[in-house]
């Protein structure tokens, strides 16, 4: 999960992934012209989320297509609910005190 979360942190790695998640398929060539950087800085980033395991890559004649793989999202997702979860309950039971607190406490005019 670490490994997801790192090659999303880059603004370019998650465009690549916004944009092989809009149109299945696409080369290396083909995403630097959509995202305005280089073939060789593209082929890096494609790289890197190929480790992560949110692209694969298949050889067609000269070129690479590579596709998205949303598969190591789950996880992500499953611990992110988890956070967020936990987070509400916190949240949920500081509001129910706070109200408790001002039910307490005088009002002054």
């Amino acid at each position: 999960m670490t490994t997801v979360f790192a090659a999303l942190a880059d603004d370019n790695r998650r465009r690549i992934v916004e944009s092989l998640a809009d149109s299945d398929v696409a080369t290396a060539t083909g995403l630097a012209g959509a995202l305005g950087i280089s073939r060789q800085a593209t082929a890096k980033h494609l790289e890197i989320l190929a480790h992560a395991g949110l692209v694969t890559a298949s050889k067609q004649g000269r070129e690479r297509i590579y596709r998205f793989t949303p598969f190591p999202l789950g996880d992500v997702q499953a611990w992110i609910s988890g956070v967020e979860g936990e987070w509400t309950g916190r949240l949920s039971r500081l509001a129910a005190q706070l109200e408790d607190r001002g039910r307490e406490s005088p009002e002054i005019t």
